[in-house]
């Protein structure tokens, strides 16, 4: 039944009135009137009432019978007995709330000042990072997920372990050496929710307060926001046309890095560059979080193979997730640590949050295997690189000079740089006219910030970018 009785049996247990029924008469009353019970709610039958609130059968019919008199209630033989649909709308009781300031941790307060992750609900246009799931092949996700439910339904439903599926790690490190070059196998896997979560773990699990850790900048917010949380000192990164350098401080506990398709710039770590950071992490025992977010999607040349691949000395921590590549809701992610390391991740996994979905890990599974990922991929693609051209045509032709995109081949969003400024008002403008520029800005930790923003392309149709980039040519011309 949708009514819950627990607040049914405290009011009929607080009423002062002097019979069984007229108690239960109050109680049903003051739920229908705080709206705990609303318009057209099926309530539970006599009998079953009764049971619970240890009454007689008849003692429930006589307040049933009684609120029906009064309007309260609607009796349909065969149907059961329902609030009446045509009461005054009431008004919730507003809880009561204090205005004393929550008494949150130093790592909490600093997680609320941070602004935390925001992820678009639906791509709007220009929101960055979401791939179409128009075009993802349903059909055959469907009967996948079938499949699996027809064959092994008990052991779906179960408890998994934390490191992840078996079938799902092996498929992954199969697709992560003949893809990616990574050098692992399936039990230095460890399957999550998010690339987030694996920040978040690494974080915890590597990081002391007061520990450096450097990041890219610009650069990912969400690994900012993951080392912060954690009490970490953090430093900044340069970047150059061969990637982050190297700087002359003292060494940093953990680097976080975006080789193959640095964010937000695109630009491409050097092999030269790669060999230099390996060996500085040999040298100074420190960690690589090598973040490959979306290294499938490239229009041009193939991208270079994961920096974990030439890592001999067992110093990176390579970082991926499928929420690009099928879709954000899936909450799946892969993290390929040294052996050293899996206890250490599957252990704190289990106190974070235990497992993901055994469901979605045997179906992804399945989906790898089958081939219909990388098929999937193939058409993306194409797909992606189409609207990635018509974007740069579309922004050349009407807003000219306004916008200057940066020149790379990779990813679902396009990075344009504005010469003139105005990030922030142009933006607010924007969001007025129903198009959501994510800023180019905020990605800096210094004050010197290049203005610009994230273009999302991957999601929209070609009539959506055109439309798109004529909405955002009348926001320029004011």
């Amino acid at each position: 039944m949708p009514l819950t009785n627990v607040p049914l049996i405290q009011l009929f247990a607080s009423q002062q009135a002097r019979t069984r029924r007229d108690r239960l008469c109050a109680a049903l009353r003051q739920l229908i009137t705080d709206g705990t019970l609303r318009q057209g709610e099926r309530l539970p039958s006599s009998r079953l009432l009764a049971v619970d609130l240890s009454l007689s059968r008849v003692t429930v019919e006589a307040a049933y019978a009684q609120l029906e008199s009064e309007g309260c209630l609607l009796r349909h033989s065969g149907k059961g007995t329902f609030v009446a649909a045509d009461l005054p709308v009431p008004r919730r009781p507003t809880p009561a709330s204090s205005t004393a300031a929550p008494a949150l941790s130093s790592r909490g307060s600093n997680i609320v000042a941070s602004g935390g992750c925001d992820d678009p609900l639906f791509p709007l246009a220009f929101a960055a990072g979401s791939p179409d799931l128009r075009a993802f092949p349903h059909a055959i996700w469907r009967r996948l997920v079938a499949q699996r439910l027809r064959h092994t339904p008990e052991k779906m439903m179960g408890y998994g372990a934390p490191q992840g599926l078996a079938e799902l790690r092996e498929a992954v490190a199969r697709y992560l050496a003949q893809a990616r070059g990574v050098r692992c196998d399936a039990g230095q896997i460890i399957i999550l929710t998010s690339s987030q979560q694996a920040l978040q773990m690494l974080a915890m699990l590597l990081c002391d307060p007061g520990d450096a850790v450097w990041l890219e900048e610009p650069g990912y917010r969400g690994a900012y926001h993951a080392f912060n949380s954690a009490g970490a000192t953090i430093g900044t990164l340069e970047l150059d046309d061969e990637g982050a350098k190297i700087p002359d401080r003292p060494a940093a506990k953990l680097i976080y890095l975006t080789p193959s398709h640095q964010y937000p710039t695109g630009a491409t770590m050097s092999l030269t560059r790669r060999l230099a950071w390996l060996a500085y992490a040999r040298a100074h025992g420190s960690w690589l979080i090598e973040d490959d977010y979306d290294s499938e999607f490239y229009y041009g040349a193939q991208p270079a193979p994961a920096l974990q691949g030439l890592d001999k000395a067992g110093r990176v921590l390579y970082l991926g997730t499928f929420s690009k590549t099928l879709f954000p809701s899936l909450r799946l992610a892969y993290l390929a640590v040294p052996p050293a390391l899996v206890d250490a991740c599957c252990r704190m996994r289990s106190v974070m949050d235990g497992h993901s979905a055994q469901l979605m890990q045997a179906v992804t599974a399945d989906f790898l295997d089958r081939g219909h990922f990388q098929a999937h991929l193939r058409l993306m693609r194409k797909l992606y690189g189409s609207r990635r051209e018509l974007l740069l045509t579309e922004l050349a032709t009407k807003l000219g000079d306004r916008l200057h995109p940066l020149s790379h081949q990779h990813g679902l969003q396009l990075t344009a740089t504005l010469p003139d400024g105005g990030e922030e008002k142009l933006t607010r403008q924007a969001l007025q006219a129903g198009l959501v520029l994510p800023r180019l800005s905020p990605l800096y930790q210094g004050d010197a910030r290049q203005e610009g923003w994230l273009l999302g392309f991957s999601a929209l149709a070609p009539a959506e970018i055109v439309s798109a980039v004529e909405k955002l040519a009348r926001v320029f011309s004011g």
